[in-house]
C-alpha cells in the first residue's frame, strides 16, 4: 500500500488519540499527534507520557463469553490494537480482570508511539479549532478537553456541552497492611489473566463495624464546589460517600459486597461487607481501594478508611480526587463516521464522544483511526456491525440503537459497553439435554450466544475487509 502524502492531523495523545494514530500509522498514513502535555498539565495528569491512566488501573473484566468488556478486548486484540497489547504486556494479578502496571503500560506506548516513522509528535496546545487547511483532523482530547478548544467547539455547534464528575480512589502502600486481619483471595478464587486466584487484598467488616463505617461516611466533610453544582456523576464511578447517601446497604451490594470470599482467619464467620484493594503497579508495592473513589477531604480520607480492619495504619501514595469531565451530544451533532456535521473535516475519538471507560475510548480511537485512513486513501470504511462489540459501542455514540432495538433514551448519556447496546438474538437458546434454563443459567447462556454471535460476525466482518493481520 503506498504511502499517503497529506497527514492525518490528531489532537490528544491519551488512550483514543494514541490507538487512532497506531491505526493510521499502520494504514500507510502519516500521522501529526499534537499533545500539550508536558507543555501545559491538566489537573488529573501527572507526567507527559501518552495514555496516561489517570483513575483505576483495570481494563474490567478479560473474559468474552461472560461480559461484553471482554468481547471488546477480544475484538481490539484481533485489529492489532495498541492499547490492548501494551496492557497484555504489563499485565498484573486481578482476578478476572485485566490490570495493568500503569506506568509500564503507558511508557510502553509512549516509545512506540516515538519510534513509529510515520508518526510526527509535536508537543502544543491547540487552542481553538485547528487550522483550515488540516482537512482531516481527529479530536481525541478526551473529558478534560481544554478550555479554549472546548469554547470553540461549542461556538461551532450551537450545542451546550454536557458535563460530569469521574472520581479517582486512593492508593495504598501494599507494606502498611495489616495481613493478620487482611487476606489476599479473588473473589470465588477466579484467576483470570496474569492472576492466580488470589489476587486482592480484602479486609472484613463485621455488621457493626460495616454501619459505623457508613455513618463516618455521611458524617465526614466533603468538597464542595463553587461551580457546576448542577453537574451530575457518572454511574459508573460514583463516590463512594454518594452511594452511601442511597440508602446504608448500597455499599455491601455494589463495591463492598461479601461474595464469594472466606476469611482464612476466621473460615466460620462471613463478613458483613469487605474492602477489596487491587494491585496497583508491577512491583506489587502499591494498591488501589477498589470502589473508593471520593470527594471527601483529604483529612477526612485518613481517618475514615483507616477505621477498615486492616487498615489501621494505612499509609496512602494518593489520596482519592474528583474532576470534571465533559462529552458531546455525539447522535445530534456527529454522523456515523464520527464527523462533526457542522464541519465534517473534524472528527471526534474517545471519552469525549460519551463512551465511557479506558477500553471503549481506545475502541473508538481505533475505529476512527481507521475510517479517517480510509478518507485520506479514498477507500469506503464499512464499520463493524452492530452484532459486534465494536459495533454495539459505535451505535450507542451514533444513535444508531435507537432504530435496531427500542425507542432509545430521552437524553445521551455516557455509556461503557454492555450487553444492552447489542441486538436481541434471535434464534432460541439451546437447551441441554432438553433442560429448560432458568434464571442464573439462563442469563449465562444469552450472554454466551451474544459472544458466540460477536465472534462469528466479527471475523466475517474482517474477512470481507481483508483487515490486515498484527505485525
Amino acid at each position: 500500500m503506498p504511502i499517503s502524502s497529506q497527514p492525518v492531523h490528531i489532537i490528544g495523545a491519551g488512550l483514543a488519540g494514541a490507538e487512532a494514530a497506531w491505526q493510521i500509522a499502520r494504514a500507510n498514513t502519516p500521522v501529526v499527534l499534537h499533545e500539550m502535555r508536558p507543555v501545559r498539565q491538566t489537573p488529573a495528569h501527572r507526567t507527559g507520557d501518552f495514555a496516561e491512566l489517570v483513575c483505576s488501573n483495570s481494563f474490567r473484566a478479560d473474559d468474552p463469553q461472560t461480559s461484553a468488556i471482554g468481547m471488546l478486548h477480544r475484538e481490539m486484540r484481533g485489529l492489532d490494537s495498541l492499547i490492548l497489547n501494551a496492557a497484555d504486556r504489563h499485565k498484573l494479578p486481578a482476578g478476572g480482570a485485566l490490570a495493568v502496571d500503569r506506568d509500564g503500560f503507558s511508557r510502553t506506548i509512549t516509545e512506540q508511539i516515538r519510534a513509529c516513522p510515520l508518526i510526527e509528535v509535536v508537543c502544543e496546545e491547540i487552542a481553538g479549532l485547528p487550522p483550515a487547511d488540516w482537512d482531516n483532523v481527529i479530536i481525541a482530547t478526551g473529558p478534560l478537553t481544554s478550555q479554549a478548544l472546548g469554547a470553540a467547539i461549542g461556538a461551532l455547534t450551537g450545542e451546550r456541552d454536557l458535563a460530569f464528575y469521574d472520581a479517582i480512589a486512593p492508593v495504598v502502600h501494599r507494606e502498611s497492611v495489616d495481613m493478620s486481619k487482611a487476606w489476599m483471595q479473588s473473589r470465588y478464587d477466579k484467576a483470570g489473566p496474569g492472576g492466580s486466584g488470589a489476587d486482592y487484598i480484602n479486609c472484613p467488616l463485621n455488621k457493626e463495624q460495616y454501619y459505623a463505617f457508613v455513618d463516618a461516611l455521611n458524617k465526614a466533610e466533603k468538597i464542595e464546589f463553587k461551580t457546576f453544582e448542577d453537574t451530575p456523576y457518572f454511574d459508573g464511578c460514583l463516590p463512594i460517600e454518594v452511594m452511601a447517601e442511597r440508602g446504608a446497604e448500597t455499599l455491601r451490594h455494589g463495591p463492598m459486597k461479601p461474595f464469594g470470599l472466606t476469611n482464612p482467619h476466621d473460615p466460620d464467620v462471613k463478613a458483613y461487607a469487605v474492602v477489596q484493594l487491587r494491585q496497583d503497579n508491577a512491583l506489587g508495592t502499591l494498591y488501589n481501594m477498589v470502589g473508593f473513589q471520593t470527594k471527601l477531604k483529604h483529612g477526612a480520607q485518613i481517618e475514615v478508611f483507616r477505621a477498615i480492619p486492616g487498615l489501621q495504619r494505612a499509609e496512602f501514595a494518593r489520596l482519592g480526587g474528583l474532576h470534571r469531565n465533559t462529552f458531546l451530544n455525539s447522535p445530534k451533532i456527529l454522523d456515523g463516521a464520527f464527523r462533526l456535521r457542522a464541519q465534517p473535516r473534524l472528527r471526534f475519538a474517545g471519552q469525549i464522544t460519551g463512551c465511557e471507560g479506558y477500553v471503549e475510548s481506545a475502541a473508538i480511537g481505533l475505529i476512527v483511526g481507521r475510517m479517517a485512513a480510509a478518507d485520506r486513501s479514498g477507500e469506503a470504511f464499512l464499520p463493524p456491525p452492530a452484532t459486534t462489540a465494536l459495533g454495539a459501542l459505535i451505535n450507542h455514540i451514533t444513535a444508531g440503537h435507537i432504530e435496531t432495538i427500542d425507542a432509545g433514551p430521552s437524553s445521551f448519556q455516557p455509556m461503557n459497553v454492555n450487553f444492552g447496546l447489542f441486538p436481541p438474538l434471535t434464534e432460541p437458546l439451546e437447551k441441554p439435554q432438553g433442560k429448560r434454563l432458568r434464571g442464573p443459567e439462563k442469563a449465562a447462556a444469552r450472554k454466551a450466544a451474544l459472544s458466540a454471535r460477536a465472534l462469528r460476525d466479527f471475523e466475517a466482518w474482517v474477512a470481507a475487509r481483508k483487515v490486515p493481520a498484527p505485525a
